[in-house]
Parts: C-alpha cells; sequence; structure tokens
C-alpha cells in the first residue's frame, strides 16, 4: 500500500501554480520592456544565440524538482519489511494507581501527575526491558500487554485519569495478582513488579497476595507517592467530606508499603521531588538476569531515495543548459526556435 508519512509537505505543491503565474507575469513584462526599446528586426538580431524555448524548459525543471521535493520531503512509503530485534533484558509489570486519594496536593502537582512523570521517565529508561502496564483503585484493569513499544506504553500513560476506572479504593491485592498473571511464558528470565500507590490499602490482603507473588519468583517494589501528613483530596464541589462533613485527609501509608515490598522480596521507596527513588530502582532492576528476546517488527519501506535521485538528475541538466545557444547540445534540435518571438 502506497502512503506518505509527511503528507502535509504535499502542500508545497501549492507554490508550482504560484511560481507558474509568477513567470507568466515576468515573462510578459519583459517583452513589453523589450518592445518599447526597439523593434522587431532589431530584437530579432540582437536574440541571435538566445532561445525562449529553453528558457521555458529550465524553468520546467524548476518546477519539477519543487515537485519531487514536496514529495520527497512528505516521504513516501511503498511495502512492508520484516525486521528481527534481539534485545537482552527483563520483564516488568507496573501497576499505578489511580484511584481518587491520588488526586492529594501533598506531591507536585497532585500524586497521580507526580506518579505519570515518573513512571514517563522509567519507560525512558527501561530500553531493552518488556514492560507491561495496568492500573488499579477498587480493582485492577490491565492497559498494555508486555512491550518494547515506547511510544504505546507513554500513549497510555498520558491518557490516566481517576476516571479511568469506576471502582474506588485502593485494591493493592488485585493490583500484585493482575501483575502476576502479565508476565510471559518464558523461562529463565528476570521478573519484576513495580507498584506506584499512596499504600491507602481499604480492600484485600496486600502482604499476603505479595508473598504468594514472592514464591512465583517475582520481585516487587513499592513506590510510595504522597507524605505521611497528607492532604486533602480535592473534588468539582470542593475537598472530598466523610459522612459527617469532615475534611477527608488522605495519607501515604508507609508501613504497608514496606510490608507489601518485604513480603514481596523486593524493596520500598519514597518519591520526592528528586530522582533518587528512580535510580535506585533502574539499580536493583539491574541486578535481575537478563535473557534474550527477538522479537520481529514490520517496516514501511522508504521510497525517499528514488525522488532525491530524480532531483540530483534534474538539477545536473539545469547546470548544464543556458539561456545562450550550446554548440554541443545544438546538434540534437532540442530547440528549434532560435529567435526571441512570441
Amino acid at each position: 500500500m502506497f502512503r506518505f508519512e509527511s503528507p502535509a509537505f504535499l502542500y508545497l505543491l501549492l507554490l508550482i501554480p504560484v511560481l507558474t503565474v509568477l513567470y507568466w507575469l515576468s515573462a510578459r513584462r519583459r517583452r513589453r520592456t523589450e518592445r518599447r526599446l526597439a523593434d522587431d528586426a532589431m530584437l530579432s538580431h540582437l536574440s541571435v544565440g538566445t532561445s525562449p524555448g529553453r528558457r521555458h524548459f529550465r524553468f520546467a525543471l524548476i518546477l519539477a524538482v519543487v515537485a519531487l521535493m514536496a514529495l520527497m520531503l512528505a516521504r513516501p512509503q511503498y511495502g512492508l519489511s520484516t525486521h528481527k530485534q534481539t534485545k537482552q533484558g527483563i520483564e516488568v509489570a507496573v501497576m499505578l494507581d489511580v484511584s481518587n486519594s491520588m488526586l492529594a496536593q501533598d506531591a507536585s502537582p497532585n500524586r497521580l501527575q507526580r506518579s505519570k512523570r515518573l513512571l514517563l521517565s522509567l519507560v525512558d529508561a527501561l530500553q531493552n526491558d518488556r514492560v507491561a502496564l495496568g492500573i488499579f483503585a477498587g480493582e485492577a484493569y490491565p492497559q498494555l500487554p508486555l512491550t518494547t513499544d515506547r511510544g504505546a506504553a507513554k500513549l497510555f500513560i498520558q491518557t490516566l485519569s481517576t476516571g479511568t476506572v469506576t471502582s474506588q479504593g485502593t485494591n493493592l491485592a488485585a493490583a500484585l495478582e493482575l501483575a502476576d498473571h502479565s508476565f510471559s511464558q518464558q523461562t529463565d528470565v528476570g521478573r519484576a513488579i513495580v507498584v506506584i500507590t499512596d499504600a491507602e490499602d481499604h480492600l484485600g490482603n496486600a502482604a499476603e497476595a505479595a508473598a504468594q507473588v514472592a514464591d512465583n519468583g517475582r520481585k516487587i517494589f513499592v513506590l510510595g507517592i504522597g507524605t505521611a501528613e497528607g492532604a486533602p483530596i480535592p473534588t468539582a464541589a470542593g475537598n472530598l467530606l466523610d459522612d459527617e462533613g469532615h475534611t477527608v485527609v488522605s495519607r501515604l501509608n508507609e508501613e504497608l508499603a514496606r510490608e507489601v515490598a518485604q513480603a514481596g522480596n523486593g524493596l520500598y521507596l519514597h518519591v520526592d521531588d528528586d530522582n533518587s527513588a528512580q535510580q535506585i530502582l533502574l539499580d536493583e532492576l539491574g541486578k535481575l538476569k537478563k535473557s534474550s528476546v527477538t522479537e520481529a517488527f514490520d517496516e514501511r519501506n522508504e521510497q525517499f531515495p528514488l525522488f532525491a535521485l530524480a532531483i540530483l538528475l534534474l538539477l545536473g541538466l539545469d547546470f548544464l543548459l543556458f539561456d545562450e545557444r550550446n554548440r554541443w547540445l545544438e546538434r540534437f534540435h532540442l530547440f528549434d526556435r532560435a529567435t526571441h518571438k512570441s
């Protein structure tokens, strides 16, 4: 299938009619000026050795170069080629807390946005690893299966919000169970689960779930977001209130986060304004056993080299042409109109 990768450059083709009109106006003005300065007989005598046809032909070459340049910049593509790529890496399942408590603003600008920035940076750093993505609140939901496609992962991350789920709460056990089933069937490869949460667990038994997942050979890393002092949870109607009308203050539950990480043979890290938590996490992930994974992917065949070659040939031809007669080319009778007539 033929397509253009950057079709916006095709608007450059609009230059062709514009240049044509400008050329016509310029030629018309030139003819009028010549006729004011000399009669037809004198013009015929003065224009010996010149050819309007050659001039027009050179202008046509310029238009062709502009057209080919526009097509080349639009990156024409035709057909697919299959490529294989082998990488050494691990498998990482990331679970992001999107419960309403993640809207608390004891992290800048709030817990969820800070977590998304961290996750985007983390995805960039895991270049050779396969990453799966899931979200959780009252329930856990898969978002992206194991992949090395960083662009797809970033796209999913940027669209996440607390409105993505309908069941509220913070079910860490469900998140760990989903992450445990996100890995491939490949053997002999290091696997890690990364949970980004404020750990306000209201459902399930997170520590028991973590221990069970660890028995399957996974390591669990919990990244705590927020502060122990906590912050209100903003809503469209103001701060969230409890049944008695008091402002609900959401606090980071570091005790539970540490308990889950310890049960999962992993590590708890508190996310603050610097990147220390991310760096420590990457260092720990780097210790896991890497395995070779070969992935096949299709890539569209670029056709712009053909257009570039055509442009070079036309420019070379234009370099060989002059408005005056060329004795070498004259033998081919390419431009028989030797006089300046219009």
